[in-house]
């Protein structure tokens, strides 16, 4: 099978229209279906806020995202689709049923992944026609966010579905961890439920409430968990005799009477009382709120982790990688005027102000990163600079002349104003494109170098015909507005 343009979602509640949107903002053309009236408006908002929490955390490299649509029936959203994702309620009947649905209207080329947190597969494909194009691929909350999808067969899946689906998987940014076994609740969620059957324990027995359970993981175990799991977290705890000497220091407790596996039956009076307890730990925050404010802390977690090149940080990293020329605007590219297209970002939440603007240090970063790509454009790039060589800025005047806000893109083009072979320059205009007004502009001056020798020297004549030729593309235009100011106070 070739690449995969279009995805089928057969169930789209808070699973399916998180699939639905990992894989729009990833430019797949996503089909939903759901017999819920409502889908479209939830489908929407949830997409919404995939592509603030994805535009945070991957800024202008996601492409142009894929159209999305909903049908009227399993058989429209599927007939089409390269991939089908399965979504629906845990109820092994109703997959199966529907499942073959879907099998009958899906082209013969198409792979089903099944979201179930627990089913089996070989069960789930036995009523299938053609059961080698299942395949489970249980994700986590979000989905759009959380790279982790777990990868199990079934006894009649074939390994080119399995490859089918971990290429997609991996493709939209995802850490695909292939279950070998089939095992019920697979692999992660069998560690989910003995935590959360001991936290019903606790509860069930007066010993500690929603709230306090919560606390006693995120602010412990669960912010090491978050990077370093259990086995590496205890590896550590061991000291340098490692995990044996942590093994025989701890190994008697698992003897002690501590936990409780099975968990406590789900009466009424339990319900209603761990029900209680959420709703007063929850406040007045709505759903979309508290769905906001997880997904932010989730791309701070992942951002402070890709710095270090590690754990989730390390797949966000390497799927920004990725995605390298997939980019929905070309940066570099030249424009009709010759002007150079060196920037086009929406404003992220962590750039704005007290006044919800952009704030004052965020103009020089985006006009920072739009020198950088004038300068990969002639050829002094980061691997130029790894060589020695390198541009620096020596002069800066940046003047604001109007605002972005939340949400709003921003463009940068560039006019490269003259170049001598050692110095370069620039003149950025920034347009705010949902208002449509220039914002900013800001004009450098930079100078080659040489870094180790810490002393200006001339480009190489491939770098000095580069910057000379930019110059020769512009030079029809006229001086923009506001080139070689300075500060001062009205005469």
């Amino acid at each position: 099978m070739g690449e995969v343009r279009k995805v089928g979602i057969v169930g789209g509640g808070v699973i399916g229209a998180a699939w639905a949107a990992r894989f729009l903002l990833n430019g797949i053309d996503v089909a939903v279906f759901d017999l819920d009236p409502e889908v479209e408006r939830k489908t929407l908002e949830v997409v919404a806020n995939a592509r603030r929490a994805q535009t945070r955390l991957h800024g202008a490299a996601l492409p142009a995202e894929g159209r999305l649509s909903f049908a009227a029936s399993v058989a429209e959203a599927v007939s089409d689709a390269d991939f089908i994702q399965e979504s629906l309620p845990e109820r092994e009947d109703l997959k199966q049923r529907v499942l073959a649905e879907v099998d009958a209207a899906m082209p013969a080329h198409a792979v089903i992944g099944s979201s179930t947190s627990g089913l089996l597969p070989t069960k789930l494909q036995s009523t299938m026609t053609r059961p080698d194009r299942l395949v489970v691929g249980h994700p986590f909350n979000p989905v759009y966010l959380l790279p982790l999808v777990e990868v199990c067969g079934g006894d009649q899946t074939s390994q080119q579905t399995i490859d089918i689906a971990s290429a997609l998987y991996t493709r939209v940014g995802m850490k695909v961890l292939h279950v070998r076994h089939e095992i019920d609740g697979f692999i992660a969620d069998r560690l989910l439920e003995a935590v959360w059957r001991e936290a019903l324990w606790l509860i069930n027995d007066g010993i500690a409430t929603a709230a306090e359970i919560d606390d006693a993981i995120r602010f412990g175990a669960g912010l090491r968990w978050s990077f370093m799991g259990t086995f590496l977290t205890y590896r550590l705890a061991g000291g340098e005799a490692g995990m044996r000497h942590f093994l025989h220091q701890f190994g008697p407790s698992m003897e002690w009477p501590w936990t409780k596996l099975v968990g406590p039956k789900l009466t009424d009076e339990l319900i209603d009382t761990v029900a209680a307890q959420s709703d007063e730990q929850a406040g007045n925050v709505g759903l979309r709120e508290y769905e906001a404010l997880r997904d932010s802390c989730l791309v701070d977690i992942m951002h402070a982790l890709e710095r270090n090149d590690f754990a989730s940080g390390a797949v966000a990293k390497a799927y920004r990688a990725s995605l390298v020329g997939k980019a929905a605007v070309e940066l570099g590219s030249l424009g009709d005027d010759g002007r150079v297209l060196t920037g086009h970002t929406p404003v992220m939440p962590d750039w704005i102000d007290y006044n919800e603007h952009l704030t004052e240090y965020c103009y020089l970063k985006l006009f920072g990163d739009a020198t950088d790509v004038v300068l990969a454009r002639i050829g002094a790039g980061m691997d130029y600079v790894a060589s020695g060589l390198s541009f620096y800025t020596v002069e800066t005047h940046i003047r604001h002349l109007g605002q972005a806000r939340l949400g709003e893109k921003v463009e940068v083009r560039t006019r490269v104003l003259g170049s001598d072979g050692k110095r370069l320059h620039l003149f950025h205009e920034m347009t705010n494109l949902t208002t449509g007004g220039l914002i900013a502009t800001a004009e450098h001056m930079l100078l080659h170098v040489d870094a180790k020798a810490e002393k200006s020297c001339p480009a190489p004549a491939a770098i000095a015909e580069a910057m000379e030729g930019l110059v020769a593309a512009q030079r029809s235009l006229a001086p923009p507005e506001g080139s070689g100011r300075s500060i001062k106070m009205p005469g």
